[in-house]
């Protein structure tokens, strides 16, 4: 994939699909531990939208995919990383797009509508519902799980999860124990009331994680709620339904170039 530079940072990014049918491209951004190839090339979200007609962005965030990786705490926060993905549409030359992310990348997605409200078409929150705004237990126990020198060592249910995702997607370990320390830190409730992009919050009604979908898009003006039935957190992101939700949502908020 290509490459470009964030504050110095080497980030790998997708850009495919012309556009042309269009009047807004569409921003991907994935969750912790996943990539552009995990979270979006192998469920079909990047063929399903170059095939209406989008432009499709998607960004390996900073430690994920084939993006540089980084051990210093400093190097990892949403405010960061939702950095990274308006200088990725400076370095793609587009002004404005739709944003779509999922857990990690909802809040990334949620923070750059904050930072650039004028970047963002619409704005879909996927695997991320109450906790985007709920202060969450420690991630120690993620991080330890991360480090440990072996998945049997871990006996925390969800943090083993956690480590068995990581090692399915080859990721680098010490960088996703770092960064999960730095990103999971809530959206200030007044904050998220001051989203302003029409706001689309998906999520699977057997997701333990994420937290129920209406109680964030009560939060969020003029937002609607979709529940991904029967689905996870990890079997969400690729559901039929959940694509047909987001296909339907974005053909009724266009958006307008700027």
């Amino acid at each position: 994939m290509p490459t470009f530079l964030s504050g110095g940072v080497t980030l790998s990014y997708l850009d495919e699909g012309d556009g042309a049918a269009r009047t807004l491209p569409v921003l991907l951004i994935h969750g912790f531990a996943s990539s552009i190839e995990m979270n979006w090339i192998a469920p079909g979200w990047v063929r399903d939208l170059t095939a209406q007609g989008y432009r499709v962005v998607a960004i390996d965030n900073r430690g994920h995919g084939q993006s540089e990786k980084l051990y210093a705490p400093e190097c990892y926060s949403r405010e960061i990383m939702a950095e990274d993905a308006s200088r990725l549409l400076d370095n793609v030359g587009i002004s404005q797009a739709h944003v779509i992310g999922y857990s990690m990348g909802a809040r990334i997605a949620a923070t750059l509508a904050l930072a650039h409200p004028e970047r963002i078409g619409c704005l879909v929150l996927g695997g991320l519902g109450h906790n985007m705004v709920r202060a969450m237990a420690g991630t120690g126990p993620i991080a330890q799980a991360l480090l440990a020198p072996s998945i049997d060592d871990v006996v925390n249910p969800t943090a083993r999860t956690f480590r068995a995702f990581a090692e399915q997607t080859k990721s680098d370990l010490k960088a996703l124990a770092v960064c999960v320390r730095q990103i999971r830190d809530p959206v200030p409730r007044e904050e998220i009331a001051r989203i302003s992009a029409p706001t689309l919050v998906a999520v699977g009604t057997n997701d333990v994680i994420a937290g129920p979908a209406e109680i964030l898009s009560a939060l969020i003006p003029g937002s609607e709620a979709f529940e991904i039935v029967g689905r996870d957190h990890m079997k969400a992101v690729g559901d039929r339904s959940f694509k047909t939700a987001v296909l339907d949502f974005l053909e009724r908020h266009p958006g307008v170039a700027g």
